[in-house]
């Protein structure tokens, strides 16, 4: 059934002079983080790199999530309280502001034009953003009238539909009324032609991670406060069937690898298989670990932030993105 279809419209950002933003290089911060957790790394199938540490990246931030690789392997990530989407070189390690007054960006993935496409929870939308010349299209304002609760995790099906979750998070930055705004907390599927938004999971008590496989056909949707995983049939209308339960533990961030594994965030990085059992546990000592991706030209880096800062771990196994 069509929904009421929102004309995207261009909205030019303003992209504002740099602000003075805490960089540390990698050659600079290793010297004083690259602590040996081999011995804390639970991995029985040896998907991490033999001999890796984790690595410090970049820290002096305030909440790092949203992390999306381009083609050439550099990671984009958000600072959300303070406004900002922040671009990892892949080539050089070096960290810096890509974009301010970035809409308050929560979750991001590349489309297939090299778009940068943000769950932009500022007016609770969801825009692409052209990373040349940072202008920005609004692809949702809404569904059926109404805001969303606060898009937060999106990813971009083959065919390019968008499907994205919507949780409520109440945040102080918001000038609309905080309360709930649909009838309650679920995933939407925005149509390759942008000319249709659907809910199609609405069973879920806060869904919050989100991600599929690279042929299309299932999707891995995280109810964080139920504290399970589910996966789902991806149907050719864009529904979803099918749901089963993949295991039990909620995730704020998820990303795959080329051999299936779905890794999930929260206390470190922990690592399913696709039969849902776990074969790897990363710790990283940051209290809460939110998003994860891989990185590097050759997806070998698994990059993850965890509240002031992000790192990198070197993977034996190649990401799915």
């Amino acid at each position: 059934m069509k929904e009421d279809n929102h004309s995207t419209d261009h909205v030019k950002n303003s992209f504002q002079s740099m602000k003075v933003f805490l960089i540390l290089r990698v050659a600079a911060v290793s010297i004083l983080f690259s602590t040996n957790v081999d011995a804390q790394i639970m991995d029985t199938q040896g998907i991490v790199a033999e001999g890796a540490s984790l690595e410090l990246l970049g820290t002096g931030f305030e909440f790092t999530e949203g992390p999306a690789p381009d083609d050439e392997g550099n990671v984009y990530f958000t600072d959300q309280p303070n406004n900002d989407i922040v671009k990892w070189d892949a080539s050089t390690g070096e960290v810096t502001l890509f974009m301010d007054e970035a809409g308050r960006s929560n979750g991001t993935f590349f489309d297939d034009q090299g778009h940068l496409i943000t769950c932009a929870d500022m007016k609770n939308q969801l825009w692409s953003i052209d990373v040349d010349t940072h202008d920005v299209e609004v692809l949702v304002y809404g569904y059926r009238g109404k805001r969303l609760n606060g898009p937060n995790d999106l990813w971009i099906h083959p065919n390019g539909g968008i499907y994205f979750t919507d949780p409520l998070y109440k945040r102080d930055y918001w000038k609309r009324d905080p309360e709930m705004q649909q009838d309650g907390e679920h995933v939407y599927y925005l149509s390759p032609d942008r000319s249709r938004i659907m809910r199609v999971a609405e069973n879920i008590v806060k869904p919050n991670g989100i991600i599929g496989t690279p042929d299309g056909k299932k999707l891995y949707v995280a109810d964080i406060k139920a504290d399970k995983t589910y996966v789902y049939d991806i149907n050719a209308d864009g529904t979803l069937s099918n749901r089963r339960l993949l295991f039990e533990l909620g995730s704020d961030g998820m990303t795959l690898d080329r051999e299936g594994n779905v890794y999930v965030t929260g206390d470190g990085v922990t690592v399913f298989d696709k039969t849902g059992e776990k074969i790897a546990h990363i710790p990283v000592d940051k209290g809460w670990t939110a998003n994860v991706c891989f990185g590097g030209p050759d997806r070998h880096t698994l990059f993850i932030t965890a509240m002031d800062s992000v790192f990198g771990l070197e993977m034996e196994v190649e990401g799915a993105y």
